[in-house]
């Protein structure tokens, strides 16, 4: 068998039910499919027998123990040559599997030689605003977004456990994913090319991801990532490039700005005097203008004015989230000197 297709799932029948029927529809049939059910109180066995008739599908039940780990007992239980994780939130188009096929055997191509590969994310056009808005967020490049996976021209890329793959060989030798509870993709990522393994993207093999479905969850999860930039600095030395302290420099210099405006008016109420109202309103205008350039480029590229306009909350929820996750991280492991463990607990599986 060429493929095995391994999905974590905790508590999300609903989702597995589509990315199922999404994998019924591929193009491409030499795969299996290995449902790993983390511990849910709310299952997905009724979905997979729904299923069990039409694709060479798997379903195992075990203890929660985390995504990366029941990643791991899906690749020991796979027969495929190559190891596929998808996070159960995403769905395919039909021809993902062939793209991945014909990207991988081509002879005009030079992927037949890679070790791993990734794929890009997308909005599906039935997603709600919110997760569109999201969406755009993670995708933007004024945003940061598009460090994530839209770029071919790169000196290294690193796949995420949204959408990548592996080659059995690779994930026996490395040991699949660590116990890290974020940024655990990542770290095999660096661990596959720091033991001289070729990566690549694949942009056909692109998925539609859901992502979070409010802006309170997103917040959660982009700031365990900015937790997670400095753990996997701290395992990986030398993987921090500039574009990761941007979302930090971008949370500094917005709080930064609503200080200078409460001093101003503060100045204002205590002076009784307009002179200070400049300093009130000027810190403002670049906190606005950023917020319009997000309205407009994604209103046009969603063509919603709804969408627009809720990208803007969401690309401060996604960068501020993640800067204070990284700030909290630094001051824990860079200045106080705690180490990955002690400093965030919760952020393992034991």
């Amino acid at each position: 068998m060429k493929y095995s297709i391994i999905v974590p799932v905790f508590n999300r029948p609903d989702e597995v039910r589509e990315l199922l029927g999404s994998l019924a529809g591929q193009t491409l049939k030499d795969f299996e499919v290995i449902i790993v059910e983390d511990g849910s109180k709310t299952p997905c066995k009724d979905v997979c027998d729904e299923f069990a008739g039409i694709l060479d599908l798997h379903y195992y039940y075990k203890d929660n123990s985390g995504p990366g780990q029941s990643r791991n007992y899906g690749a020991e239980r796979a027969q495929g040559e190559w190891l596929i994780v998808l996070d159960s939130d995403v769905v395919l188009p039909e021809g993902y599997l062939a793209a991945v096929n014909e990207a991988l055997t081509s002879r005009l191509s030079s992927l037949p030689s890679c070790d791993a590969w990734g794929g890009p994310d997308s909005a599906h056009p039935d997603f709600t605003p919110v997760q569109k808005a999201i969406s755009y967020s993670m995708t933007s490049f004024f945003t940061t977004g598009g460090i994530r996976g839209g770029k071919t021209k790169m000196d290294k890329f690193f796949p995420r456990s949204y959408n990548m793959g592996v080659r059995r060989e690779v994930w026996n030798e490395l040991g699949g994913f660590s116990k890290m509870r974020f940024g655990e993709d990542i770290d095999f990522s660096y661990r596959i090319v720091e033991a001289g393994h070729k990566t690549a993207l694949i942009p056909e093999a692109w998925v539609w991801h859901k992502r979070r479905t409010d802006f309170r969850k997103f917040f959660r999860q982009v700031f365990n990532s900015g937790i997670a930039r400095i753990n996997l600095t701290k395992r990986h030395p030398g993987t921090l490039k500039l574009v990761h302290l941007l979302p930090t420099v971008f949370t500094v210099g917005v709080i930064g700005l609503v200080l200078i405006s409460a001093v101003g008016r503060l100045l204002m109420y205590y002076c009784s005097n307009d002179q200070w109202r400049w300093l009130c309103l000027l810190p403002w205008v670049p906190i606005l203008l950023y917020s319009l350039l997000i309205f407009v480029h994604s209103s046009l590229q969603n063509k919603s004015a709804y969408v627009g306009l809720l990208s803007v909350p969401a690309a401060f929820v996604q960068l501020m989230g993640y800067g204070l996750g990284f700030i909290k991280a630094w001051w824990k492991r860079c200045v106080l000197g705690q180490d990955e463990f002690t400093a965030f607990e919760k952020n393992f599986y034991k």
